[in-house]
């Protein structure tokens, strides 16, 4: 059955970017599993963020409109959507992650309270205790006040993300001495980043932070932060690359050479075929590791950056124009 993507989302087929945008923040916090424990919650959460997916891409919604769910997937036939295909990654945490960035959606969203005991941003990792709620208990139960969280940003390279890797963070400390006096202590905290993370993934230590006097040491928390990689852009679970190709090569025929993150290439044989402006070519299982998932993939994404020359000789120009079809 054709999916109405606009239904989905609860809009009509006039749609600002803005109102997009707005309709998919609104379901996705509805419906994402964490919050919404009903047993249709995951799959609603999924084509909620395939719908957003579509509709927030000029491209994709135009192929949309014109030719249906049908035509946006490569089945429209000889007069389709130029040889573009689109297949949704699977993965709609990644989706939510790229939407909300690192921010707390919950806690704007479900109050203070309710966001204290659920994921804070994507996805939250807690070393030491069960959860976070028996965290907080705990610190009630002693009577004394905490300070906020002092928070981190750590670095993580795609090729890290794709393998997992463990990272040594040194921290130094006020610690409340026996003597009642406050003084420095100097720890090292290991995280364990496995295949997959995604940006804005928050791991907290329990009370590894500073302490002041009557109070109990903050948390430190650790938000991981893709680095720019001068090959792929992540998008989710899927990375893209682009491949650079002169105006010549587009229309006569060339081979790209694609290289795969962690080593290894792909060759794509463009011979006896013309590279236009929106073609795209997906690589199945070439990107990372999907975060509940590390034995899948994500997809390799293929664009064309074609090289137009700034001027043509005369002779070239009058060529051209007797040559190509109008």
């Amino acid at each position: 059955m054709t999916k109405d993507y606009y239904a989905i989302l609860g809009i009509s087929k006039t749609a600002t970017d803005d109102e997009i945008k707005k309709a998919y923040r609104k379901l996705a916090l509805q419906y994402h599993p964490d919050k919404n424990k009903t047993t249709s919650a995951e799959e609603k959460f999924k084509e909620i963020a395939e719908a957003y997916e579509v509709l927030s891409d000029k491209k994709k919604r135009d192929i949309y409109d014109a030719y249906g769910e049908d035509g946006l997937k490569g089945g429209a036939g000889a007069h389709g959507n130029s040889g573009f295909t689109y297949t949704f990654h699977g993965d709609p945490r990644a989706t939510f992650a790229q939407f909300f960035g690192n921010t707390n959606p919950f806690q704007s969203f479900f109050g203070f309270d309710d966001a204290f005991d659920s994921v804070s941003g994507p996805t939250t990792f807690v070393f030491g205790i069960p959860s976070s709620q028996e965290h907080r208990s705990h610190i009630q139960q002693q009577g004394f006040a905490q300070d906020p969280p002092i928070e981190h940003e750590v670095f993580v390279t795609l090729e890290e993300v794709l393998h997992g890797c463990t990272k040594k963070m040194k921290i130094q400390k006020k610690v409340l001495l026996p003597n009642g006096n406050l003084g420095k202590e100097e720890k090292v905290l290991e995280i364990k980043i496995q295949p997959g993370w995604k940006a804005g993934t928050k791991i907290t230590f329990p009370q590894e932070g500073d302490q002041g006097t009557n109070k109990r040491p903050a948390d430190i928390v650790f938000i991981i932060v893709d680095k720019v990689h001068d090959t792929f852009k992540r998008e989710g679970s899927d990375l893209r690359y682009s491949a650079k190709i002169s105006l010549k090569q587009a229309l006569c025929g060339c081979v790209v050479t694609v290289p795969m993150l962690g080593g290894g290439k792909e060759v794509l044989n463009y011979k006896n075929d013309i590279i236009k402006p929106q073609t795209i070519r997906r690589i199945p299982g070439k990107g990372l590791p999907f975060p509940k998932e590390p034995s899948r993939r994500g997809d390799l994404i293929v664009v064309f950056d074609i090289h137009f020359p700034d001027s043509l000789p005369g002779p070239v120009k009058k060529y051209l124009e007797e040559k190509l079809p109008s």
